[in-house]
């Protein structure tokens, strides 16, 4: 970036194809410079300064999790103008998706047919380590309802509510707080070192891959007892509070019925580890569980406290 600045104001096709290649300094200023454009569009389609504002920064996340995506990077104004345009659909029809999923094929500039998942894009740039740090700047609270939001395929309001026990408003709320201070603290950060967050997420998915297949040879609780407090405590989609213990019987009698768990993602911070494993019915009876379900680690010195869990529903 210094080098490019040296040789006086970059285009912004010189700012893509460095952010691209992961000088995260470049997309940060890419956003400085495009910002007004973006809230003009804002305002004219939602008419309130503060919900502009809301589109505005979540417009900006889109981008940090998509930069990989422009195809042609002097057109990055139109494509940011884009994004503001469906986030801002998303907002009056009042639905509860991701406005990037609208994102799928309406522009040129996208390489391809469907949203990519946020954590392919940031693992294949440097990118990923500076939103990370980012997150990790957020109170817990935030940095919950936005992990899930923004990380997991829990994205509907009222999923997040549930599995995080708050009123939807709440989410809401928190979302909106989250935004703002997300989008100032990766636009100050941009030249810091950030943390290696890959290796994080490697490290944990590694655990639950282990734990899952210690599971299915009877073994779970030996697994991960290591990594737990002793007076951990677990929250179960029934509301049910056990402690871990209480999984012998729980996996015990999943494996009698045939039900099998796998695991599908894994999105970890320094103090919330969330995994996303399909529950695999019985074939001779494939509506037998949930389609899947979601484990939420609360970590304190590395060890977990507590944990949640969540099935995901049918759709």
């Amino acid at each position: 970036m210094v080098e490019l600045l040296a040789r006086g104001a970059p285009s912004d096709g010189e700012l893509v194809r460095a952010a691209q290649a992961g000088e995260v300094g470049c997309l940060g200023l890419l956003l400085a410079r495009h910002r007004a454009g973006m809230y003009a569009v804002a305002l004219a389609m939602l008419g309130h300064v503060a919900d502009a504002e809301d589109a505005v920064q979540e417009a900006a996340i889109t981008a940090l999790r998509r930069i990989g995506d422009v195809r042609d990077p002097h057109a990055f104004g139109p494509w940011m103008r884009m994004i503001v345009r469906n986030t801002c659909r998303a907002q009056l029809r009042k639905t509860s998706a991701v406005p990037m999923a609208e994102l799928s094929g309406t522009a040129a500039m996208d390489r391809t047919d469907g949203p990519p998942d946020p954590a392919e894009v940031l693992e294949r740039h440097a990118l990923r380590d500076w939103v990370w740090t980012a997150l990790e700047e957020l109170t817990p609270g935030l940095r919950l309802v936005t992990m899930l939001r923004y990380f997991t395929d829990v994205t509907a309001y009222e999923d997040i509510a549930a599995l995080c026990a708050i009123p939807v408003g709440t989410v809401r709320s928190r979302l909106s707080q989250a935004r703002l201070k997300l989008t100032e603290s990766l636009l100050s950060s941009a030249d810091r070192v950030h943390g290696d967050a890959t290796a994080r997420t490697a490290l944990h998915r590694g655990l639950a891959e282990e734990a899952m297949a210690s599971a299915q040879r009877g073994a779970f609780v030996p697994a991960v007892s290591e990594q737990w407090m002793p007076q951990a405590e677990v929250t179960w989609p029934t509301g049910k509070l056990t402690a871990l213990g209480y999984f012998n019987g729980a996996f015990e009698r999943d494996l009698s019925d045939g039900v099998r768990q796998k695991v599908v993602d894994v999105v970890a911070s320094r103090d919330v580890v969330i995994w996303e494993a399909a529950l695999l019915s019985p074939p001779e009876n494939p509506l037998h569980c949930p389609p899947g379900i979601v484990w939420v680690h609360f970590l304190e010195g590395g060890r977990v406290s507590k944990l949640r869990l969540f099935h995901q529903r049918r759709h």
